[in-house]
């Protein structure tokens, strides 16, 4: 008995070992991946090191939005200005809410250093209660290439 199970095994861990790839050997890009002919990023490694690389920047009048006490079912907005006080092109390439109840809107243009751009973001509070603290996740060419806005209210029942 022992003698079949150890090749058995053996066959076994080989054969998965050769069925598993990785999503990109199968062609499964991510639709919401960064192309890197779009966004190129500063802190990638490169000659000269970062300091002679122009990079981009975000600088928000606010980064977080009270929206104080809601009733369930409303949908409130609110728009987050901000500059590129940086010294290169700024590209948002896709911005996500933390859950369906929290849609941003941004620009699809490149914003020129010292120009500025509204996210518009919506908050449905249908079927939430009580405290709501929600995120929006900027993906972008700037250093951290990741950057969260925030959103809160007081979600309360309708009469």
């Amino acid at each position: 008995m022992k003698r079949f199970l150890f090749p058995a095994l053996f066959l076994t861990i080989i054969g998965l070992l050769f069925s598993c790839k990785s999503s990109n050997e199968n062609g499964n890009i991510p639709t919401n991946a960064i192309d890197p002919q779009v966004v190129e990023n500063p802190a990638s490694a490169s000659p000269g090191g970062t300091n002679s690389r122009k990079t981009p920047a975000f600088t928000f009048d606010s980064e977080e939005h009270d929206f104080g006490t809601v009733t369930a079912g409303e949908k409130v907005s609110f728009a987050y200005h901000f500059k590129n006080t940086g010294d290169a092109d700024l590209v948002i390439r896709s911005a996500n809410g933390s859950c369906g109840c929290t849609v941003p809107e941004f620009p699809k243009e490149a914003i020129k250093p010292g120009g500025d751009g509204i996210i518009n973001v919506t908050f449905n509070s249908e079927g939430k209660e009580g405290q709501q603290l929600k995120t929006i996740t900027l993906i972008s060419n700037a250093i951290p290439t990741n950057y969260v806005i925030t959103i809160k209210a007081n979600v309360v029942p309708a009469k």
